[in-house]
């Protein structure tokens, strides 16, 4: 019997080990992962990623963040680059929304936050208060207060929330949980534009979307926008385990000596590793190529799946996909195993795609081809 809690609905196999853009189980079965373990390994198992972790452990893989840590620094100049920002590194996108949530309001001194129905942010208290999604508070009890919920892509529904209490409006550029919705761009552009103008900040939650996950590093590059402040995990050190806070230099006052702070955050070998993914990420071509996988992929779906009564709708941004459908969801993702494809789901009646930026054009058909089979 399992000593462990039952809050995760695990499938009956296990991976143990990986190359490239595969998985392999305990028995010896190959399969094609088109989820990069839910957003995380977007450069699939990449031998300059390994190789960097292993060098790191061989020096030293810890230290209080008490001392000097070069490369926090370097990472932070590689997520920067030439943008006006500051870095605080955490262990997670929760720990990074929650860094956010109080970065804005103490730097305001308002606590009103303005979120949005079917978001997700996390699961600690403050990220699942955040959270437009009844489904992920039940049972907990009160949660943090004064957070407010807009309908998503509704301008209209964001002023008709916004006062003098507003501290911040935060959202996804893709509501990703809740069944890959890619935000439009008017309603992008027109929100920037009503935050500076009421002097709200502007939150971007990238944790899913940023990482070149959308074709870009960060999704708000798509809209032409620059948030106030955004946050980064799951792609960020491809696999071990990190987050990020990335704010306007003009909020450090807010996050002065003390305020705020993480033991494990920023270690040695998640920096080490988000360095070299940084690193490939930044590579001449390899962004643009990334969101030309992502488009090929979706334009051969709605192609191949256009006629499937089964089949609603092909949406997403980059290789960020979200198929939604009338099957049922479990069998679709255990056919899919069974044929050596692993996918997603997502919200209710949305198969979620999200594949390594680095597959190949044969792994990219090979894929589809146990799409199509498994979707007839």
């Amino acid at each position: 019997m399992s000593k462990l809690f039952q809050n995760y609905k695990r499938a009956a196999i296990e991976f143990v080990k990986a190359e490239g853009s595969y998985l392999f189980d305990a028995d010896g079965k190959k399969y094609l992962d088109f989820s990069s373990g839910i957003g995380v390994t977007n450069l699939g198992f990449h031998p300059q990623v390994k190789a960097a972790l292993q060098a790191q452990a061989d020096r030293i893989w810890h230290t209080p963040n008490l001392y000097q840590n070069s490369l926090q620094e370097e990472v932070a100049e590689k997520l920067i680059g030439d943008r006006d920002y500051l870095a605080f590194f955490c262990n997670s996108g929760a720990e990074a929304n929650e860094a956010a949530i109080k970065i804005a309001r103490k730097a305001t001194g308002k606590q009103e936050i303005i979120t949005f129905k079917d978001s997700f942010h996390g699961r600690t208290f403050g990220s699942m208060s955040a959270t437009g999604q009844d489904k992920i508070k039940e049972g907990f009890g009160d949660g943090v207060p004064h957070f407010l919920y807009a309908d998503y892509n509704d301008l209209s529904s964001v002023k008709s929330l916004a006062s003098e209490r507003t501290a911040a409006v935060m959202l996804e550029l893709v509501q990703g949980e809740s069944g890959i919705h890619p935000a439009e761009a008017d309603f992008v552009t027109g929100l920037a534009a009503f935050c500076q103008d009421k002097n709200i900040l502007l939150i971007v939650d990238e944790v899913q979307t940023g990482m070149g996950r959308t074709g870009k590093l960060y999704s708000f590059e798509h809209y032409g926008i620059e948030p106030d402040i955004f946050t980064l995990a799951k792609g960020l050190a491809n696999g071990v385990p990190v987050g990020a806070m990335l704010g306007k230099t003009k909020l450090s006052a807010a996050f002065g000596y003390g305020s705020h702070g993480s033991t494990f955050g920023g270690n040695k070998l998640a920096m080490a590793a988000a360095s070299a993914g940084l690193t490939i990420l930044k590579e001449d071509g390899f962004l643009e190529t990334a969101l030309a996988k992502g488009n090929y992929l979706q334009d051969q779906l709605k192609t191949m799946l256009a006629d499937n009564p089964k089949v609603t709708q092909v949406r997403g941004l980059g290789c960020m996909i979200g198929i939604e459908t009338s099957a049922d969801l479990g069998q679709l993702v255990a056919s899919a195993r069974a044929k050596g494809l692993i996918v997603l789901t997502a919200g209710s009646n949305v198969i979620r795609l999200l594949p390594p930026l680095t597959l190949t054009k044969d792994e990219l058909d090979q894929g589809l081809a146990i799409l199509q089979e498994v979707f007839a």
